[in-house]
C-alpha cells in the first residue's frame, strides 16, 4: 500500500512561513529552509523587543518628568516623591506628556505639592 502523505497541510505549512518572510532580502523570501529560520529569528527579536519598547518608553518618560520638575527646583525623585506623599494617582505616562505639551498644567501639580 503507498505512503499517504498529507501534502495539502504542508503546503500550508510552508506558504505561512514564506508568506511571513515578505520583504526580506534575497533567500531569505523564497527559500523554504532559509525563510523560516529567518522568521523564526524574527519572531524571537519581536517577542523581546516589545518588552524593550516599554522599557524605552519609561526611560522616555521619566526623562521628560525629570526636565519639567527641574525648572521648578525639583528633582525627579523630590517630585515623584512628593506625588506619592499628596497621593496623587497620575502615572508617568500622563506627567510626561503634561511637563511636555501642557505645561500651565503641570505647573499646577508642582504648585499643588509644594504647598
Amino acid at each position: 500500500m503507498p505512503r499517504s502523505v498529507n501534502s495539502v497541510a504542508s503546503r500550508a505549512r510552508r506558504k505561512k512561513i514564506i508568506k511571513q518572510a515578505k520583504g526580506y532580502f534575497g533567500r531569505r523570501k523564497n527559500v523554504y529552509t532559509v525563510a523560516k529560520n529567518a522568521v523564526e529569528k524574527a519572531m524571537c527579536y519581536a517577542y523581546r523587543d516589545r518588552k524593550n519598547n516599554k522599557r524605552n518608553f519609561r526611560g522616555l518618560w521619566i526623562t521628560r518628568i525629570n526636565a519639567g520638575a527641574r525648572q521648578y527646583g525639583l528633582s525627579y525623585s523630590q517630585f515623584m516623591g512628593k506625588i506619592k506623599a499628596n497621593n496623587i494617582a497620575l502615572n508617568r505616562k500622563v506627567l510626561a506628556d503634561l511637563a511636555m505639551n501642557h505645561p500651565e498644567a503641570f505647573k499646577v501639580i508642582v504648585d499643588k505639592i509644594n504647598k
